[in-house]
């Protein structure tokens, strides 16, 4: 399906790119393209007992759709005020309204729940950002020992190659997007990763 008819069928409104908070700390909004989740969603990862936290969750499209598609629980993190109101508005009419949360929060100071086990991040923040949020991740897996499956989509080169060579991240899969488009584009790939050691996490220091 396309965007429109998504749209429709979750009773949600969260299209269109926004530029006007881009600060160089926290990235311009743009929604995930559906097309990139349906091929997410294909591959099993996420199922109705997962719980996922969308880091910079926009207006909400992620949350809603992997709901609604794979009946997993999501909870949304935004740091902008605006869009967080927007997603909460788009809570009121959707569908699966009662399966997903949103936070307004920053995602440095995020507290991972326990029960959380699933991470997507499209490319919301610089990297060390990422790092300190890392940081608070592998935390939470440490104190509560579970698996928990990372999944970064359109990353920098530089976070790309970070995240690669990290001591406590396995590469468990990379999510070709590249036929979904026109235009060629490497960076069109989902990245999808684990720690690979629950007992014995390397963790970094959040200063």
């Amino acid at each position: 399906m396309d965007e429109q008819a998504w749209e429709q069928l979750l009773n949600i409104k969260t299209a269109g790119r926004d530029d006007s908070q881009f600060d160089g700390e926290h990235h311009p909004y743009e929604p995930t393209d559906y097309a990139v989740l349906e091929r997410l969603i294909s591959t099993g990862y996420i199922g109705k007992h997962n719980v996922l936290i969308d880091y910079g969750s926009g207006k909400g499209r992620v949350s809603f759709f992997l709901a609604h598609e794979t009946r997993c629980r999501c909870i949304g993190v935004e740091f902008d005020e605006r869009l967080w109101e927007r997603s909460l508005a788009n809570q009121k009419t959707a569908v699966v309204g009662k399966r997903v949360e949103f936070i307004h929060d920053d995602a440095v100071t995020f507290k991972v729940p326990k029960e959380a086990d699933c991470c997507f991040f499209f490319n919301p923040f610089a990297l060390h950002t990422l790092k300190r949020v890392l940081a608070n991740i592998f935390d939470s897996v440490y104190q509560e020992t579970r698996r928990m499956r990372l999944f970064f989509y359109y990353s920098y080169e530089e976070t790309e190659a970070f995240l690669l060579n990290h001591v406590n991240l396995q590469v468990e899969d990379v999510l070709d997007c590249r036929d979904l488009f026109d235009a060629e584009d490497i960076r069109e790939k989902i990245l999808v990763l684990t720690a690979v050691s629950y007992t014995h996490l390397t963790l970094p220091t959040k200063a």
